[in-house]
């Protein structure tokens, strides 16, 4: 897993963390479940060292947007979900789980989890950025 502007890698012995900030929907599943782990009042916000490799990787595998990722040393990685599964939210996000292919703006993303544009207006297609009425 590479670093990128929007993408920063976490790393312990026994697993490595990823944030993606752009993919970010707030929806405080790493905080509320590890918070000895994800705490934004500290620097590194991430600290994956603190919790183990099990149990810090079933707490990633909640954020719905797909902006916390993990792998593990041996290079294994999240297992998706089958068969794939769609949800609407109430405002239009469609939240989806499974084995996914996603033509971005940078390529086709190949995703276990994500939050996409219902209405047409994010900046950051498929994947909802909150700047449209969806995301409101």
């Amino acid at each position: 897993m590479s670093d990128t502007p929007q993408k920063k890698a976490y790393k312990a012995p026994e697993i490595t963390v990823t944030f993606e900030s752009r993919r970010c929907l707030h929806a405080a599943r790493c905080i509320n479940g590890l918070p000895e782990v994800f705490d934004t009042s500290a620097r590194p916000w991430i600290r994956p060292d603190r919790a183990p490799a099990d149990q810090l990787a079933e707490v990633v595998r909640r954020c719905p947007s797909g902006a916390l990722r993990y792998e593990l040393p041996d290079g294994g990685r999240e297992t998706p979900d089958r068969p794939t599964r769609i949800t609407r939210t109430p405002g239009g996000q469609l939240v989806v789980r499974g084995d996914l292919s996603l033509d971005t703006q940078e390529g086709t993303h190949h995703e276990t989890r994500a939050v996409l544009c219902g209405c047409g207006n994010s900046q950051m297609q498929p994947y909802c950025d909150h700047s449209g009425r969806c995301g409101q």
